[in-house]
């Protein structure tokens, strides 16, 4: 259906969001991350492994236990913090891809620095809850869920979808 991506400030990891549908099902949200090594004490949260073109074999954990998403999905929550271009290589140059859907905060745009420390706890549930140090986020999984309301949330934009979906916010 669409994706989204965050940029990890230090270009390590990296931040995609999928959303996938199955026939005419409910739409589904999926964060993910993509490490060059094993994420400690995240097995239970490993999706798999993949071997990219160019960057070799990566780990692929749920985003939502991963604290360098947890970290990026706050900023994008908290300070409204943009999601990342893409860019594709085409004859030898780069092209920023057009992004197949578009995720807003209702958060105003600002240099504060968001941090969240560590992961303390993740339930599986619908929404997902992240409980940090600093802040408890909620992750919606299934998107024709209705979210409790809430002032600092993240919502999203897609073909077929063109009235702001909410996809995450602070619980």
């Amino acid at each position: 259906m669409g994706a989204y991506r965050f940029d990890d400030p230090a270009g390590e990891v990296g931040i995609e969001t999928l959303l996938v549908r199955s026939g005419g099902g409910p739409v589904h949200q999926v964060p993910l991350t993509y490490r060059g090594a094993p994420l400690p004490g995240a097995d239970r949260w490993l999706v798999g492994n993949i071997d990219h073109s160019v960057l070799g074999k990566r780990w692929v954990y749920d985003g939502c236990a991963d604290p360098v998403y947890v970290t990026a999905l706050a900023r994008a929550i908290l300070a409204g913090a943009a999601q990342a271009d893409e860019f594709i290589e085409t004859d030898g140059r780069l092209e920023r891809r057009e992004p197949t859907m578009t995720v807003v905060s209702n958060a105003p745009s600002s240099d504060v620095e968001v941090g969240i420390g560590t992961v303390d706890h993740v339930t599986g549930d619908d929404p997902t809850l992240i409980t940090t140090p600093t802040v408890v986020l909620a992750v919606l999984r299934r998107l024709d869920s209705v979210p409790v309301a809430t002032d600092a949330r993240l919502s999203g934009t897609w073909q077929g979808q063109p009235t702001p979906s909410p996809l995450a916010y602070v619980h």
